[in-house]
């Protein structure tokens, strides 16, 4: 098995296992099936969230879902966020053990933590190519922080 890539936040090491796909939105993606996926967060997603502790679906199972659309909301300990799909496609079905704890996503994001089971029909990501998406992000993220800290 290929070693995962790790990814720097800090202190913080952010693992992503190489033997998915990824997309832009801190998403993963795990075949499971003929042009079906496992979606789950990244450890960077999980990170900024820190502590899940709600989840709610605004879409049903087999809904096509265009890119960009609002599909859920995850609350945690930092916010509540809106969740949107890895690209335009198709959801499956969600996790069941996630609509009755959602800290499994905390417990284990890579594994008994994914999110839905998705048919994608838009570009993803090698574990490479999100690499360097967020290296270019987190140093964007970098800069705006200290910016926002100096204007004060």
């Amino acid at each position: 098995m290929q070693q995962p890539f790790v990814f720097m936040m800090g202190q913080y090491e952010a693992q992503m296992p190489a033997d998915r796909m990824y997309s832009k939105r801190h998403l993963w993606l795990q075949s499971c099936g003929a042009d079906v996926y496992r979606v789950g967060f990244t450890a960077y997603s999980v990170r900024l969230l820190q502590d899940v502790y709600f989840l709610e679906w605004t879409v049903d199972e087999g809904s096509i879902v265009r890119d960009r659309q609002e599909i859920g909301e995850v609350e945690s300990a930092k916010a509540v966020s809106s969740m949107f799909p890895p690209s335009g496609g198709r959801i499956m079905r969600f996790n069941p053990e996630l609509l009755r704890d959602p800290a499994g996503i905390n417990a284990d994001n890579y594994g008994s933590g994914w999110l839905y089971e998705f048919c994608p029909d838009g570009e993803l990501l090698t574990a490479e190519q999100y690499l360097e998406y967020l290296r270019t992000a987190w140093e964007e993220a970098q800069r705006t922080i200290k910016g926002q800290m100096n204007e004060g």
